[in-house]
């Protein structure tokens, strides 16, 4: 499962380097991240409580860690990938702020990849390779309509109205990308030479687009029941990628979260602030496209 190397991708693409990085190249992605989840801890109110919670934290590269802890009596950092959230911990300077950070080592959605997994393994791939691309899809359409997506996941250790201040820090498109990459993995071992008919066959695309509808409803749904009354939620994610070669203007779009997300925000939330920006992630070099993302943030509340 594409998940199961989450670690060793983050290595390459989180931390104090890759903070440094994005100084230099995509500064606004830093300042607006941290400007939205410093908002957030601001508005507050004292009745609320006083702990915080971060999905998806990693090793906080675009998180603003000393100062939520500094402004907490407790921030937990929730994700699958301990060594990179203690990583992030351990650049804390004050041993009281680092006393302050939790590590939660949790899937965040539930477990959807290990569900997906289990359906997978219960097609007749060999005898489906034999009929053809048009029946691998329907069984693939097949695995994916069936998963089942805790709504909301149950994560042990984290409790209902828990959090004055819950972050979802861009891990909303990977809850669903990684287990459809992994159907997509599977097909791909399986019969490579269709693996581009994907594109052409209505009744997986539809099941695909739904797959990802419904972990984003179960992931707002997630925020809102761990959300103390009166609490602040912030919600940063990627919404499109794109990729180029030497002028970013001229740039290939890569659609990557249902267009449905701002109105499944809306109904589970009110916006009290929203804010778009783009950032990079890779430049072009020696034959390798550029690539970047256009990210949505919002500040909400229930």
């Amino acid at each position: 499962m594409r998940i199961d190397t989450l670690t060793y991708n983050n290595i390459h693409t989180q931390g104090a380097q890759r903070r440094a990085w994005l100084r230099q190249h995509s500064p606004q992605h830093l300042e607006q991240s941290a400007a939205l989840m410093l908002h957030a801890l601001q508005l507050r109110p004292s009745s609320t409580s006083p702990s915080t919670l971060v999905l998806g934290a990693g090793a906080c590269t675009e998180i603003p860690l000393a100062d939520l802890a500094r402004d907490s009596d407790e921030v937990v950092l929730a994700d699958l990938d301990r060594a990179s959230m203690q990583q992030g911990r351990d650049e804390l300077i004050s041993p009281m702020l680092r006393r302050r950070v939790r590590l939660l080592v949790c899937d965040i959605s539930g477990g959807i990849s290990i569900n997906l997994k289990c359906l997978i393994e219960q097609q007749p791939w060999e005898k489906l390779v034999s009929q053809g691309a048009n029946e691998i899809f329907d069984a693939a359409a097949c695995c994916l309509e069936q998963c089942s997506i805790p709504d909301p996941p149950a994560i042990k250790g984290l409790a209902a109205s828990e959090f004055g201040v819950v972050v979802s820090s861009l891990i909303l498109s990977q809850l669903f990308s990684y287990p459809l990459l992994d159907m997509l993995d599977h097909i791909q071992l399986l019969a490579p030479t269709i693996l581009e008919e994907q594109e052409r066959h209505r009744r997986y695309q539809d099941a695909a687009q739904s797959f990802r509808v419904r972990v984003m409803q179960a992931h707002l749904r997630l925020m809102r029941e761990l959300l103390d009354t009166g609490g602040l939620a912030c919600l940063l994610t990627d919404m499109r990628g794109f990729v180029f070669e030497r002028d970013i203007e001229q740039r290939r779009a890569i659609p990557l979260v249902p267009r449905i997300l701002p109105d499944l925000v809306r109904e589970n939330f009110s916006v009290l602030q929203e804010a778009h920006w783009e950032w990079l992630s890779d430049l072009p070099d020696k034959g390798k496209l550029g690539r970047g993302y256009e990210v949505v943030g919002y500040v909400l509340t229930l």
